[in-house]
């Protein structure tokens, strides 16, 4: 049985493993594409693994499942959009709120990353090789896939929301937003003149 001192240097350990990990995931937020290159490749060495053991199906299937339920998380807004609840703006005067998931972005990152990582180190384990006829999992899981996200594009041209943005809308010619104030402000100089 381990002594108390023991014990409290193991916890000590344990926080300070703990602290320097979560420094590490505080300093990759504002790195999304990195972030997300790591997890495909993460992705593929398990798949190759998987791949090259010819099993693990309950495993990938079951993987596949749960990153099928973060992606519908992801895409999901946080408040349900019914008849009764809230609605995008109709007109200048209402207040526009902008698109917030339910599950954001790099919680799906994490969790998705965490998820490849358990089911990799579930392929050493013999247990979890169990014999499934493999084509009826991977038909299952396409049919799975395809009805759930027609049901979520269905919502979304419904309640007309588009969960993916990619960066700033830019007016004006060529992406400079002041290039026409710039012109009417030269144009109001040649006038006084």
């Amino acid at each position: 049985m381990p002594s108390a001192e023991e014990s409290s240097r193991a916890a000590q350990l344990q926080a300070q493993l703990e602290r320097k990990f979560q420094t590490y995931l505080d300093k990759s937020v504002p790195h999304v594409s990195q972030r997300w290159s790591a997890f495909a490749c993460v992705a593929l060495v398990y798949l190759v693994r998987a791949y090259f053991l010819k099993g693990y199906y309950i495993v990938t299937y079951g993987l596949g499942i749960y990153n099928l339920n973060l992606l519908i998380g992801f895409m999901t807004p946080q408040m349900d959009m019914t008849e009764d609840g809230p609605s995008l703006p109709t007109s200048g005067n209402e207040e526009f709120k902008p698109f917030v998931r339910r599950l954001p972005e790099f919680k799906f990152w994490y969790r998705s990353a965490k998820s490849v990582c358990v089911a990799f180190c579930m392929t050493f384990c013999p247990a979890f090789d169990l014999p499934v006829f493999w084509p009826i999992l991977l038909m299952y899981f396409i049919m799975l896939l395809f009805m759930t996200m027609k049901q979520q594009v269905k919502h979304m041209l419904k309640y007309k929301y588009v969960p993916f943005s990619w960066g700033k809308k830019q007016y004006g010619k060529g992406g400079t937003g002041g290039a026409s104030a710039d012109a009417a402000t030269a144009g109001l100089k040649k006038d006084n003149k």
